[in-house]
C-alpha cells in the first residue's frame, strides 16, 4: 500500500521520558557514570529503591562537572542546570503533567508576545509548488518513491496570511493560553510537525465545525479551536493519518515521518 497508517504519537503535555522504564536493564547501574542512564534510572526506580542514595548525588556530581568543564556556547549546559535545580528539590528530573503542560504554555506565550511586537511569524517556510514530490522508502523493494505533493497550493495560501489576519490569530492564541476559564467554549491545539514534509492537519468536528491548519516540516503551529469531538487527519509525506480526539482543553499533537 502506497499510504500506511502510522502511530501518532501525541504528547498532550505529558513528559514520556519515563516510559517503558520496566524495559530497561538497570542491573549495573551502580557502575554507570552516564549522566543520561542515571538521570533515567532516578525517574523509573521506585520511590522506595534504595539504590537511589547513591545515585543521585552521584549522578548530580557528574552534571556539576559536565557544566564547570562546558565549552562555551555549549547547548547542553541550560538542560543540565535546569535538571541539577530540580534534583535539589526533588527524587528526580521527571515533572508532573501540570508543569510540563505550564512549560509549553509558558513558551507559547513568549512565542506569541514576541510575534505580536514584531508583525513577523517565527515560522520559516519555502513556498512549495504544486509539482513537488514526498520522496519516501517502499520498504518491499527497498527503493524511492515519488509521491505527488496536491496539497501544495492549498499549504501556501493557508501560511500567506496579511499582516492583519496574522495579528488577529496571534491575538486569539494568546488570549487562549492567557484564559484560564475552565467554562471557557475554546481552546488551543498545538500541532508539531517532526517530518521532513510540509502538512495541513484537518479538524472535523459535528456538523459544519470544521479547521484546517498548515506546518511547516520541522515546526509547529497553533490553532484556537471550538471544544468538542474532532477527527484529526493528514497527509504526512505521503501518508495518511487519522486519530479521533475530544478537545476539552489545550492539547499538543506530535506527528512525525511515517515509518
Amino acid at each position: 500500500m502506497k499510504n500506511l497508517l502510522f502511530l501518532l504519537s501525541t504528547v498532550l503535555c505529558i513528559n514520556l521520558s519515563a516510559q517503558g522504564g520496566k524495559d530497561k536493564d538497570y542491573s549495573n547501574i551502580l557502575k554507570s557514570k552516564n549522566i543520561y542512564e542515571l538521570n533515567a534510572f532516578l525517574r523509573d526506580a521506585h520511590p522506595d529503591e534504595p539504590r537511589r542514595s547513591v545515585i543521585k548525588p552521584r549522578v548530580m556530581q557528574l552534571m556539576k562537572e559536565y557544566i564547570q568543564n562546558a565549552a562555551p556556547g555549549d547547548p547542553k549546559v541550560k538542560s543540565m542546570q535546569e535538571n541539577l535545580a530540580l534534583l535539589k528539590r526533588r527524587p528526580s528530573t521527571k515533572i508532573t503533567f501540570d508543569e510540563m503542560n505550564a512549560k509549553i504554555r509558558e513558551k507559547q506565550i513568549a512565542r506569541y508576545r514576541s510575534e505580536l511586537n514584531s508583525g513577523v511569524t517565527s515560522i520559516k517556510y519555502t513556498p512549495s509548488t504544486s509539482q513537488n514530490v514526498y520522496v519516501v522508502n517502499t520498504p518491499a523493494t527497498a527503493t524511492k518513491a515519488a509521491i505527488v505533493n496536491t496539497e501544495a497550493d492549498e499549504f501556501n495560501m493557508l501560511m500567506a496570511s496579511n499582516p492583519v489576519e496574522h495579528k488577529n490569530k496571534t491575538v486569539k492564541i494568546l488570549n487562549s493560553l492567557f484564559d484560564n476559564d475552565p467554562n471557557a467554549k475554546e481552546c488551543i491545539v498545538m500541532i508539531e510537525n517532526n517530518s521532513d514534509c510540509n502538512i495541513i492537519v484537518r479538524m472535523e468536528g459535528v456538523g459544519n465545525t470544521k479547521y484546517r491548519l498548515a506546518i511547516p516540516a520541522h515546526a509547529d503551529n497553533s490553532i484556537v479551536i471550538e471544544k468538542g469531538n474532532y477527527l484529526f487527519t493528514s497527509i504526512v509525506c505521503g501518508a495518511q493519518y487519522a486519530s479521533q480526539k475530544t478537545v476539552q482543553k489545550p492539547i499538543m499533537v506530535a506527528l512525525s515521518n511515517p515509518k
